[in-house]
């Protein structure tokens, strides 16, 4: 399908019935399906909700390769159809009102993460907002995989050509996978996070390729005892204890003569062929966008569903997709083909990187397994020098600023971020000299404390023996293991609420959100990030030294090879894996005396805690025992506090206990208030979430 694909395209769009210009553009859409949506909620002053409907299709879009906007994606050039164009099938999904009259003009235009997507929030759909999700991720492993026609299952997938030499030969290249925490005869899949490695060897010959295994590394890319596994002694096979090595031949899985050893990574080097030319996803992603917000129709005449409609439009993305984000706007997505701006506003959340796609060979759905890229470059907004990697100043505003197309930017973070997904470099640079500014276009939030993403709320989340669970949550990653404290309850979503509602009316009316809140080295907020400078107390439970220096995951300075270009993260990298030059110091957010940070904005549950909430987590022992005693990857914990004097003195806690802070269940209640009033006051929470979390609060099993 590969190979055939641009020529099926050409084909395809040679059944366009209107005039072509010279600029990338959808140029179709093809509606497979159109379904109900529950009514939204009734907005106040509304006796009743708006009827909704979810349509999903493709768009067929082609590109220039020769237009500015286009020519940054890297192999463009390689990816051509016979008339010079270059093109893409974007699946995508819109929840729109039934009768557009009752349509507000906002729409949102989210990145789907890993090909998943969702139903908007309950106040955009009373609101009349438009949401719009269109594929971006192009090397079709696991959610993104190509599909004949777009499902109402909402998982997107975007069909793009793979790069071929000049002369119309295969590309091949060094690409390096790892495996771990795994065991026993049965082979095991190359995996990148939760999905299938993108690429597949030429040869399934062993000796072209380069296994080891690894008896423990560190945060700092430290190695010990590495192992080299002979040609002999494994197999790009599938097998189990019913079919042996040398197993079934399989380019996708690697097969072991001995088995897997559950203490033991394992890592391959093999050359590939066909890079995908990711870069495209940008373009694909910017030109859907432009398509539904301004156009009436295809060259075919197929009507735009919500043509008409939109008069601003955010780009929102979680997580991985927010790095997208950040990635998309560094590289000049925002100016559309006629030069002009395509959003508004743009909201990266718990999302402090940039995507790592627009490079030969990425793999764009890896997150912080070493030697996997991503912090390469500014991450922070304005031009600032990198003296520590020795790169120009630079910064991810740079295109748009040049081409007047910066959107208004809202972002926000938990502790997670800091700790597991390198952060703090895009607050005060790699030398961590000072805090670097913000311009006026940009507004940012900092959430103490708190959970990738936020945790499930509540007060009984907290109480010793109320609710906690007898087992910590799984460390998200490839296989990563499971950690040793209960889940962080921290949560995001009220403060999300009251940040969707300043976003919006910043976007639409220019009213000024609250000011930025968040750590600095002014403030004296920040410090490297270990124990003793950031103030931790000792934590019943956990040993007397974490954090460590080397706890928290770092920013590696890796050498990708002379082909690659670190500043936007583009090129030919050729050492695989990459070597690490340095590893960067890293600093984290100042706790108080109970452990939880400062400078965040205002959280109940922060003003009113019921423990220490932490940003990271600790990996136990177990089934997956590589990673034991490290960092769990990006899930937070937490350790609640004592009921009374007598039980923490037990414990050797030194933080108050609960009857010791609020007296008495009411006095809980009353401090809950009070962190509700100034939450409100601050403009961080809705009079809504604020009564529902004082009647939670009132209901909950705190000091009965």
């Amino acid at each position: 399908m590969k190979l055939t694909l641009r020529h099926s395209l050409w084909a395809t769009a040679l059944l366009s019935l209107a005039s072509h210009t010279a600029q990338a553009r959808v140029t179709r859409i093809v509606i497979d399906d159109t379904r109900p949506v529950a009514a939204s909620p009734a907005a106040p002053g509304k006796p009743a909700g708006i009827a909704y409907e979810q349509v999903v299709g493709r768009a067929f879009g082609e590109l220039d390769p020769k237009l500015a906007q286009n020519a940054i994606i890297q192999d463009i050039e390689l990816a051509k159809d016979a008339d010079g164009k270059v093109r893409y099938i974007a699946s995508f999904v819109i929840y729109k009102p039934v009768n557009l009259k009752d349509a507000s003009g906002l729409m949102w235009h989210d990145v789907p993460n890993r090909g998943r997507v969702g139903l908007p929030a309950e106040q955009e759909l009373a609101a009349g907002d438009i949401g719009l999700l269109s594929a971006w991720q192009g090397d079709n492993a696991g959610a993104t995989t190509v599909r004949p026609k777009a499902t109402i299952d909402g998982l997107q997938f975007l069909q793009l050509p793979v790069a071929r030499n000049v002369d119309g030969s295969p590309i091949k290249g060094q690409v390096f996978a790892r495996i771990v925490n795994r065991a026993g005869p049965a082979s095991q899949p190359l995996m990148v996070q939760t999905n299938p490695v993108p690429y597949k060897p030429v040869s399934l010959d062993t000796t072209q390729a380069t296994l080891v295994s690894r008896g423990r590394e560190n945060m700092n890319g430290e190695v010990f005892d590495e192992q080299s596994i002979a040609p002999t002694d494994w197999a790009w096979a599938k097998c189990d204890a019913q079919n042996p090595f040398p197993g079934t031949p399989d380019p996708t899985q690697i097969c072991l003569k001995n088995g897997f050893d559950t203490k033991r990574l394992y890592q391959v080097v093999f050359t590939a062929q066909d890079p995908y030319v990711l870069g495209i996803g940008f373009a694909a992603w910017r030109d859907v966008a432009v398509f539904f917000k301004h156009a009436k129709a295809d060259d075919a005449g197929t009507p735009n569903p919500v043509a008409s409609t939109v008069t601003h439009s955010i780009a929102r993305g979680i997580s991985q997709s927010g790095n997208y984000l950040r990635g998309w706007l560094h590289l000049g997505f925002n100016q559309d083909e006629a030069s002009k701006q395509v959003h508004e506003g743009l909201w990266p959340i718990i999302a402090g990187r940039r995507i790592a796609l627009n490079f030969r060979w990425a793999q764009p759905d890896g997150v912080l397994e070493l030697y996997q890229a991503g912090s390469e470059g500014p991450q922070w907004w304005l031009p600032h020098p990198d003296p520590v990697r020795g790169t120009p100043a630079a910064g991810i505003l740079d295109r748009c600023t040049q081409t007047r197309t910066c959107p208004k930017i809202m972002e926000h973070f938990g502790s997670a971020e800091v700790w597991a997904l390198k952060l703090t470099p895009e607050w005060i640079g790699t030398d961590a000299k000072q805090d670097l500014p913000l311009p006026a276009n940009v507004k940012r939030y900092y959430i103490a404390s708190s959970n990738h993403g936020g945790g499930a709320g509540g007060f009984d989340t907290s109480v010793p023996g109320a609710a906690l669970p007898k087992a910590g949550p799984m460390c998200p990653g490839n296989n990563f293991g499971q950690g040793v404290l209960p889940a962080n309850p921290v949560p995001h979503k009220e403060t999300i609420n009251a940040l969707r509602l300043h976003f919006r009316h910043w976007v639409i009316k220019g009213t000024e959100p609250p000011a930025s809140r968040y750590p600095t080295l002014a403030k004296n907020q920040l410090a490297v990030a270990e124990k003793t400078a950031l103030g931790y107390p000792n934590l019943p439970g956990l040993r007397p030294t974490v954090p460590e220096r080397d706890f928290i995951m770092p920013v590696h300075d890796y050498d990708w090879g002379p082909g690659f270009k670190a500043v936007d993260g583009s090129g030919v990298p050729s050492n695989a894996p990459p070597k690490i030059k340095q590893v960067l110091t890293m600093y984290a957010p100042k706790v108080d005396a109970d452990g939880n940070e400062v400078g965040g904005v205002p959280v109940v549950l922060l003003d009113a805690p019921l423990g220490t909430y932490l940003g990271w987590n600790i990996t136990a022992d177990g089934a997956r025992p590589f990673h034991k005693g490290e960092i769990c990857n990006y899930v937070g914990g937490m350790v609640p506090f004592a009921k009374t004097a007598a039980e923490r003195q037990a414990n050797g806690d030194t933080r108050p206990s609960l009857q010791e802070r609020y007296g008495s269940h009411d006095g809980y209640v009353q401090a809950v208030k009070r962190a509700t009033d100034r939450a409100m006051k601050e403009g961080f929470l809705l009079k809504e979430d604020a009564e529902i979390l004082v009647n939670a609060a009132d209901k909950s099993a705190v000091l009965r």
